[in-house]
């Protein structure tokens, strides 16, 4: 199964914001959005960074609450790990297990075109796997 298959079911909505946005105003958007992680745009839209809940969470732990005044670039990972959407599935969650993300902005032409979650993907794994073992089930019950 391929990632775009995923985004095909799920949909293509991908929430973004911009570098400047407080964090304040993202875990807003998070809650608000009830997603995980937001794509950060510069003004180009172009693809800087990645904002999670858990970038969030880490540090307001580290520096306290007055981290919500700033800006969004401070925080947001920079490296950003993509996925095409001709990729398999589980190209993508080996993807994800050796960068350590929980979240693939998917590209295309370079044109953000959608973002799955490990959680998605995972979630399509299992289905595939199922399919096959009834289909293996079936195959065996006939002869």
């Amino acid at each position: 199964m391929l990632i775009a298959h995923v985004i095909r079911e799920k949909g293509p909505v991908v929430h973004t914001l911009s570098i400047e946005a407080t964090l304040a105003g993202a875990a807003h958007d998070l809650t608000e959005r009830r997603v995980g992680a937001l794509v950060v745009l510069d003004d180009a839209g172009e693809i800087v960074g990645v904002l999670s809940e858990r970038d969030i969470v880490r540090e307001l732990a580290r520096r306290g609450p007055q981290v919500l005044t700033e800006s969004v670039g401070s925080v947001m990972t920079r490296n950003v790990v993509v996925a095409g959407p001709d990729e398999t599935v589980d190209d993508g969650l080996s993807r994800m297990t050796d960068r350590r993300v929980r979240h693939l902005p998917v590209v295309a032409n370079g044109k953000l075109v959608g973002i799955v979650s490990i959680g998605d993907l995972v979630k399509h794994r299992i289905a595939a796997v199922e399919a096959e073992a009834a289909a293996m089930q079936a195959y065996i019950a006939a002869h």
